[in-house]
């Protein structure tokens, strides 16, 4: 099975993004929704928490994991790599491909929580690949809050990311990497408050990619998932009537969750 964790609801556009690029694959999801957001928390309290997610969910048959949250791949990658003999994507560098490959000037946003800008992890991906890139990054604390709560379309949410991504309008930026899978839950917002003009560079989508490219070239993996008979599972350690609803217009319908 495919594994896929995140810090919450976020994930879910993840794995509607598998869903949709690998149909045939059956995958397995956990959102950490009690200890939502991960953003805000210290690195190694990020670590520990993607080394149980990482150990829940080859358990329960993963075979390959993505790590479906910007503040743990920017911190955490490396800890889960060496720890599990299995496939483990993350989000941030799929992404950083695009948005270089879309952006001829190099101009390129990144927006996401503190713990990823601060990370700096993006800037240097970057930078590695278009040394000449102009990277403008601006932390979004209060986004994934929004999203988890459901604010989707409430005047307060417009207002902040109106004052988030004001100052990046001036950039003339050409892309703008949606540095936490929680974003496109409100793209459209995004979109009309950064300018028509600016690529948005969606993570789930482009991991997405990654996988079905990265199982084109290991067959025998490939085969594997798609050998098992398990259907796929959603989990979550805390769940609500929002986190319901918003499941529900992730998938575009009613999405069954279990609670662990």
């Amino acid at each position: 099975m495919i594994g896929i964790f995140d810090s919450g609801v976020g994930g879910m556009t993840v794995a509607k993004a598998v869903e949709q690029y690998l149909p045939d694959y059956p995958l397995i999801y956990f959102g950490d929704i009690a200890k939502a957001p991960y953003g805000s928390k210290s690195p190694q309290t990020i670590i520990d928490y993607s080394l149980k997610n990482s150990e829940f969910l080859i358990k329960k048959g993963a075979k390959v994991i993505i790590i479906a949250c910007n503040s743990a791949a920017s911190v955490a990658t490396e800890k889960l790599r060496s720890t599990f003999d299995i496939p483990i994507l993350e989000v941030i560098e799929p992404a950083v491909a695009a948005a270089v490959e879309n952006s001829s000037k190099g101009k390129i946003g990144v927006i996401g929580t503190r713990a990823t800008i601060r990370s700096d992890i993006y800037k240097k991906l970057i930078t590695e690949k278009m040394s000449s890139a102009k990277v403008t990054s601006m932390a979004c604390p209060l986004l994934v809050p929004l999203v988890e709560e459901g604010w989707l379309n409430k005047r307060e949410t417009k207002m902040i990311l109106r004052r988030y991504l004001h100052p990046m309008r001036d950039k003339q930026l050409e892309t703008l990497i949606l540095g936490c899978t929680h974003y496109p839950i409100l793209k459209e917002l995004i979109q009309y408050r950064i300018g028509k003009k600016v690529t948005l560079i969606d993570s789930s989508i482009e991991v997405a990619k990654t996988l079905k490219e990265y199982l084109t070239n290991n067959p025998a993996l490939a085969k594997e998932l798609c050998a098992t008979k398990l259907k796929s599972q959603y989990y979550v350690s805390d769940i609500t009537e929002t986190v319901k609803q918003t499941a529900q217009r992730i998938f575009n319908r009613p999405q069954p969750l279990t609670l662990i």
